[in-house]
């Protein structure tokens, strides 16, 4: 997964009960596959995301 500042990252779930969650890409940390993102998500708050598999990206170009 390669992200830029501004981009989308969905975070889909397994559980039914839970929705997708969505952010706002703020930073990228690192490169290569050492790379991360600092995100602000729907809520306000932001956190250093690590990308796993239940995760997708939507460019904003």
């Amino acid at each position: 997964m390669r992200c830029c500042t501004g981009d989308q990252i969905v975070v889909e779930t397994t559980t039914l009960d839970t929705r997708p969650r969505r952010g706002e890409v703020v930073e990228v940390i690192g490169d290569g596959e050492r790379e991360h993102y600092r995100v602000r998500w729907q809520d306000g708050h932001e956190s250093v995301y690590f990308p796993g598999p239940d995760a997708r990206v939507v460019s904003e170009g």
